[in-house]
């Protein structure tokens, strides 16, 4: 069953389609008047006018824009343009949780690592809650770097960002201490998420990746 925001009133999926709609319009007016204007201020402006609670998110309103604009408006709206602007597109991934070798050792957690196997977060990694943007996305895609890394790439992709050179990040804490099979086929697979190869052997999973490519 739709929520709906009032008891006559459209629901809140028929108010954000009002809202982007009406944001994508705007922008597409003073891109045809060649005006500057903020995305913030229109965004606000537009989510007041149909009594929306809440802030549309970039990539619904990316959404709303007619293919033949998108070209045009995207580079303008890019969320956090830093991200890419080296011209590498950074994506951060996460091992599966695994417990610190030296727990073994000590019987002790470090204060600072408040996830991992022996925590009240018990689906996160050692060094994570499991709450942060990156735990999360992991935990979505159950910590498979294929997965991990072609909704990443994706998501950036719908954001407006360049994604022909991705540097990756492993975080989690815990990956060196992994058995080596399952670090080599980790790091295959967020090659294979790149190339859209199907091996897991490192060497063979690198050099495909380095072959011109479109991500689909």
């Amino acid at each position: 069953m739709v929520q709906r925001t009032s008891v006559d009133g459209p629901s809140q999926a028929e108010q954000l389609l009002r809202v982007t709609s009406g944001i994508a319009a705007e922008l597409i007016k003073a891109h045809d008047e060649n005006r500057t204007v903020s995305l913030n201020e229109i965004r606000a402006k537009i989510s007041k006018k149909f009594g929306f609670g809440g802030v549309p998110r970039l990539v619904d309103i990316i959404s709303a824009i007619p293919d033949d604009y998108k070209k045009a408006l995207l580079p303008n709206l890019k969320a956090r343009p830093i991200r890419t602007a080296s011209g590498i597109a950074v994506v951060a991934v996460m091992c599966k949780p695994h417990r610190c070798p030296h727990i073994a050792m000590t019987g002790n957690i470090c204060v600072y690592c408040p996830g991992g196997p022996d925590s009240d977060f018990d689906y996160s990694t050692q060094s994570y809650t499991g709450y942060e943007p990156t735990s999360m996305r992991a935990i979505r895609a159950r910590y498979d770097p294929y997965e991990q890394t072609r909704g990443r790439v994706e998501q950036l992709k719908s954001l407006g960002h360049n994604v022909d050179k991705v540097e990756f990040i492993i975080m989690g804490g815990t990956f060196m201490s992994m058995p080596e099979d399952y670090r080599g086929k980790f790091i295959a697979q967020l090659h294979n998420a790149l190339s859209g190869f199907t091996g897991m052997d490192v060497d063979e999973a690198v050099r495909y990746v380095r072959i011109p490519y479109a991500i689909d």
